[in-house]
């Protein structure tokens, strides 16, 4: 009997122990809800193909693709930066142009997603008093990022152009040097050594001063750490970087080491952790191999072969992700957490944002696509951040930068 006693106080206590877990989980559940349905949420990095908002690819449809309008709105997330990216070539005169063509084919898109397909339900902002405009009224907001300053060649002229088109934002570089700064990934075919610049050219220098009197945002994601440095010394308004991890939890040429945080930080600015698996923790090895050889096999061994991508392609590449990702689980949501934690306590709750780069590359297990966003959330919650902290991190910090952005630039304006 003592012994049955014993098992049967033992099981109750177990009862009570996992009852009194659930009771927890569904008031921190319920809590970060609700915190999730007041905060706005902006993703500073989606990417999009060069057939966006056409016929192939409806941003209105659920599809395939890891941001549309319907995630979105499923996720509660309430504004992302769509983005204008252009690869890096050759720089010739008519690589350059097409550069520029290529630019306009994405401008023009997000422009005809916001003005005639959609226009109900996303809007495109040009300030951040928009974004909080459109919000309050009930639609998702679009905002334009660049990426790869490569799409002004050499004219400056293009800069006065693209903001009136709405670009908020331009990423200096990208992958490979290009006239303006170094990028952290060099590329030899283009000819690229360690470095061009040694940080920012001449040309770069003018390029971010006419960012500042315009009001665009200097972007410093993928460039060399010298460049990053230097652009945050030369920007008379505070710097982003859109989508960047930290190299102290995974040290990969694309995330920022503790120099660059801190410097980005005495700007003024803020960096916006990115959910790209590859930056936020590293895989084994035979995870890579396996992933190297499923590239081989579909000949998507080029940024652009990849970008660019067929239905079928993008399809079959997918469901095989999934089995090797089930085989070698990647990073979830605690992993990419843990790279907002490490720069809050580095830099501050000032100067940290969040980014996906989905459709770029970007997602980890538990917010692999626009309708997983309020994990994100719920991550925060459970590692004790307020919800004032939250809606920092998940908007508030980019918007008061680009407000700052705004305000220096009336003031150069003012004394032109």
């Amino acid at each position: 009997m003592p012994y049955l006693l014993l098992a049967f106080l033992l099981y109750a206590a177990a009862a009570d122990i996992c009852a009194a877990r659930q009771a927890t989980d569904e008031v921190l559940l319920e809590k970060a809800r609700a915190i999730h349905e007041r905060v706005l949420t902006i993703d500073t990095h989606d990417d999009i193909p060069f057939n966006f908002a056409t016929e192939a690819v409806d941003p209105g449809v659920r599809g395939s693709r890891q941001v549309d309008i319907p995630k979105m709105i499923e996720g509660g997330l309430d504004a992302a930066f769509f983005i204008v990216y252009v690869g890096q070539t050759k720089r010739t005169p008519e690589n350059d142009a097409q550069a520029k063509a290529d630019a306009m084919v994405k401008f023009n898109a997000i422009h005809r997603m916001t003005e005639k397909m959609y226009p109900e339900k996303i809007e495109l902002a040009y300030t951040a008093d928009d974004v909080e405009r459109i919000h309050k009224s009930g639609k998702r907001v679009a905002c334009i990022g660049i990426e790869n300053g490569y799409v002004i060649g050499k004219d400056l002229s293009l800069l006065e152009k693209y903001h009136a088109l709405g670009a908020r934002y331009i990423t200096l570089a990208h992958g490979g040097h290009n006239d303006i700064a170094d990028s952290s990934t060099p590329r030899a075919e283009l000819g690229d050594g360690a470095a061009e610049h040694d940080g920012i050219s001449d040309f770069g220098v003018e390029v971010i001063r006419e960012m500042n009197r315009l009001g665009i945002m200097v972007d410093v994601s993928h460039l060399s750490k010298q460049a990053s440095i230097e652009a945050a010394r030369l920007s008379w308004a505070p710097i982003i970087a859109s989508h960047s991890s930290t190299a102290a939890r995974n040290p990969v040429a694309r995330n920022m080491d503790n120099e660059q945080m801190l410097a980005l930080k005495e700007s003024g600015g803020v960096m916006q952790i990115v959910a790209l698996a590859n930056f936020v923790k590293a895989d084994p090895v035979q995870k890579r191999a396996a992933v190297n050889s499923l590239r081989q096999e579909m000949g998507l061994i080029s940024r652009d072969a990849f970008r660019n991508r067929t239905p079928e392609q993008r399809e079959t590449y997918r469901k095989r992700m999934v089995e090797i990702n089930t085989k070698w689980p990647g990073p979830d949501v605690a992993d990419f957490v843990d790279h907002i934690d490490y720069a809050v306590k580095l830099i501050g709750i000032d100067h940290v944002g969040i980014s996906s780069d989905f459709d770029g590359g970007g997602g980890v297990a538990g917010w692999n696509n626009a309708a997983e966003t309020f994990n994100v959330t719920l991550e925060l919650v459970r590692r004790g951040y307020s919800e004032a902290e939250i809606a920092q991190l998940w908007g508030g910090n980019v918007l008061r930068v680009w407000r700052d952005v705004e305000r220096v630039a009336a003031e150069m304006q003012a004394g032109d």
